[in-house]
């Protein structure tokens, strides 16, 4: 009895020195296991994705300025930041109707991202207009005048067959969504009230830190509303994307001698700090150059910030903005509106050129400072009926690359070419959760 005991305990001593080390392993390599899951977990994961970058082309010939509709795409090249790009895809509109001369391909794939294969759209016919009505931005004595303008659009521009939305940025509230009934456009129209601040209550009005407070809020206002109108539009493939901009333009900091002097008040000569300096307005209305508006330094450079975004997010979108100003050919300032001569014309010039600045920047044109808007929208119906849209895929991996330069040209001799100038990748879902923090 004893040897079998004996004989029993040294068996379950041998099974226990062998099963030790498998029972070791096993530990160690759930352990190895277990430190390989949370490496995996700590490592970021890169994912790019390749997107067909699309830009409208109006080819015409430089002597009779007519539309040249027999290109082909051997006669483009087309270059991004100097490099030459391979052409994907090509296609013709003339007259209104859509010619497919060349069908992109598939996207490349990229490592570990399977994409479901590219079928050709039968919508990339017709046009698509965004009609933007900026009545913060409008004077209200002009709302007769800005009607007739929008019932021009609709007799000379939008016709039977294009796609058209409209929205307004102030008291008209006007909201339509894209859209071929053209009858709900004369409803629009006879809703247009202009609703912009006189120069006297820009003057009197309320005073910031970065300016004018009503007058900032509106412009906020309107720029956000016309980002976010980019925003949907870069939904739409393959369609020529045309924005009417209605609006008397912006100036972040206008009648500012005016507005510091209605701030502080005359005062004679008398008065000043210790140092001598005058604090005020003298009696004789001049303004002591060294007192500023705080924060009116930099109005320039926030309202050149503002175009940016704005003009980058209609080039994603290949969006051509073009802008009208309905005052047309200004001259001088409301009589009632008791304004420095100096100062309106200086406001007339800056609200001008911000809206030039707006359409050149995507490709467009600003109609201002003239009163035929007939034949300036005689101008754009050519131009959004006859066109080109190529498309390439990037050759520059770089990620950090956000703007790029587009340059077309053709190898045919003695014809002008016009495309937008540049485009922007769209920001990446990091890039969007870091901006609201």
């Amino acid at each position: 009895m004893r040897n079998t005991a004996k004989f029993l305990l040294a068996g379950a001593f041998a099974l226990a020195i062998v099963e030790a080390p498998a029972a070791q392993q096993q530990q160690n390599a759930q352990q190895r296991q277990g430190q390989a899951a949370a490496q995996q977990q700590q490592t970021p994961t890169f994912r790019s994705a390749v997107d067909l970058v699309t830009t409208d082309v109006i080819v015409r010939d430089s002597k009779n300025d007519q539309f040249i509709a027999d290109l082909k795409p051997t006669d483009f090249d087309i270059l991004e930041d100097g490099v030459k790009q391979e052409l994907a895809s090509m296609v013709l509109i003339h007259g209104g109707r859509a010619y497919n001369t060349l069908a992109p391909p598939p996207a490349p794939v990229q490592e570990g991202i399977i994409l479901p294969v590219a079928r050709p759209t039968n919508d990339a016919a017709g046009r698509v207009f965004l009609l933007f009505v900026d009545d913060l931005h409008m004077d209200f004595q002009q709302t007769p005048r800005i009607r007739e303008i929008f019932r021009k659009m609709l007799k000379n521009l939008i016709h039977d067959g294009d796609m058209w939305g409209m929205v307004s940025t102030g008291t008209s509230s006007i909201s339509i969504d894209l859209t071929y009934d053209r009858a709900l456009l004369d409803d629009a129209i006879n809703r247009i009230s202009g609703n912009g601040l006189k120069p006297t209550e820009i003057i009197k009005g309320q005073e910031g830190a970065d300016g004018p407070v009503e007058l900032r809020y509106r412009a906020h206002v309107a720029f956000t509303t016309a980002n976010q109108l980019m925003s949907n539009l870069e939904k739409l493939h393959n369609r020529r994307k045309a924005v009417i901009w209605v609006s008397s333009g912006y100036d972040f900091n206008p009648f500012e001698k005016s507005r510091l002097k209605e701030q502080l008040g005359p005062c004679d000569d008398s008065g000043g700090d210790s140092s001598g300096q005058s604090n005020c307005v003298s009696s004789n209305g001049r303004v002591d150059p060294n007192l500023q508006p705080q924060g009116s330094q930099f109005a320039d450079a926030e309202l050149v910030r503002d175009m940016a975004d704005v003009t980058r997010a209609a080039n994603r979108a290949n969006a051509t903005l073009y802008t009208i100003d309905p005052r047309g050919l200004v001259a001088g300032g409301d009589i009632g509106e008791n304004v420095d001569p100096v100062e309106w014309e200086t406001y007339v010039s800056k609200t001008v050129d911000s809206l030039r600045t707006i359409a050149d920047l995507t490709g467009g044109f600003a109609v201002v400072n003239q009163n035929d808007f007939d034949k300036a929208l005689k101008r754009i119906d050519a131009e959004t009926s006859d066109y080109y849209v190529l498309g390439f895929y990037s050759s520059n991996p770089d990620p950090l690359r956000r703007t790029r330069r587009i340059e077309v040209v053709t190898k045919r001799d003695g014809v002008k070419v016009w495309s937008r100038t540049s485009y922007s990748l769209r920001p990446t879902p990091t890039d969007t959760t870091a901006s609201k923090k």
